[in-house]
């Protein structure tokens, strides 16, 4: 049951489901868990460990995502190569000839779709939504559609509408806006310096009016709003999120484990629940991890309850 299950999706380590992690997702009951290249070694392989999963806790739609973007964020390269289709060729694509554009990339998500549901999966944690911008980290970079705005708004719209068409969730990322970060936050903790004003009129822009399930938070800290905390942890930010941009859904953590959150696992679980966000994510696989964020998240409540049977009806 649903209502069951604890507010939190985690990783796993390998290709199949260790002794210690199936007494783990049993005891747990994490909402969701995520899948990564360490866990894809083929078409068949794949399929066997999500059937597996769903198989312990008796649900064919139990909510398995992956980061699948296509370029350098591949997490089928043991299966296919995707090296050249990266969001900045299709926004490239989209202004060059329109037409090109929806064939191909309707070919892209379709293809994409399918080859998810061969394994499994049934939420794709794309579009990035967040702006190509001059002078910043390259974790961006080619991921992005554009620098212009309305261009990654609009390709974003498509990329979820193929998907929905689809029946594969999307996850919009990284909300409100990881553009302008001058550093990776995987390593380090990104301080943007624009009042809200500017933000709300461009890099939070492409994330309104989204017909996504699901978004994930940036590890940012928007120092004129919150000089603090990141977003994953701002009361503050994720208020602008709910009532500014106008996202209705569910609001995932990125990943806990990130370098850019600068308290212990514990008070990183708890700080994402208390400023706002529903669902906490785990990745890395590493176990004594999972055990704390899994021991530090609360019970599904009745939005996330919603909000998965509403998942559920769309993949049927």
């Amino acid at each position: 049951m649903i209502s069951k299950r604890k507010a939190f999706i985690t990783g796993i380590k390998s290709l199949k489901l260790t002794t210690s992690e199936v007494k783990f997702l049993k005891k747990q009951k994490p909402w969701g868990i995520i899948l990564f290249s360490r866990n894809i070694k083929s078409v068949n392989q794949t399929k066997l460990l999500t059937d597996s999963i769903r198989k312990l806790f008796k649900d064919p739609h139990y909510p398995i995502l992956i980061d699948q973007e296509g370029g350098r964020v591949n997490r089928l390269k043991n299966i296919i190569t995707f090296d050249n289709l990266t969001g900045e060729y299709f926004g490239k694509l989209y202004v060059q000839d329109k037409r090109k554009f929806n064939i191909i990339y309707k070919l892209f998500i379709d293809k994409s779709s399918y080859l998810l549901k061969q394994i499994g999966v049934n939420i794709n944690t794309l579009p990035v939504l967040d702006l190509r911008i001059k002078g910043a980290s390259n974790i961006i970079g080619d991921r992005s559609f554009s620098e212009n705005k309305k261009i990654v708004s609009k390709v974003g719209d498509i990329c979820i509408d193929l998907f929905n068409q689809n029946s594969i969730a999307t996850v919009i990322k990284h909300i409100p806006g990881h553009g302008l970060a001058k550093v990776d936050s995987h390593n380090f903790t990104p301080v943007v310096d624009k009042t809200i004003n500017y933000l709300i009129k461009n890099d939070f822009f492409p994330f309104k009016n989204k017909d996504s399930l699901f978004a994930m938070t940036a590890h940012i800290i928007y120092k004129k709003i919150d000089p603090l905390n990141t977003a994953t942890h701002s009361k503050k930010i994720i208020n602008i999120i709910r009532k500014k941009i106008g996202f209705k859904n569910v609001l995932i953590s990125d990943d806990l484990s990130m370098k850019s959150l600068k308290y212990d696992l514990i008070t990183n679980t708890i700080k994402s629940f208390e400023a706002g966000c529903n669902l906490a994510l785990h990745c890395n696989g590493n176990y004594n991890e999972m055990r704390v964020v899994a021991e530090n998240s609360p019970l599904v409540n009745n939005f996330i309850i919603k909000k998965t049977s509403l998942f559920y009806k769309n993949l049927s």
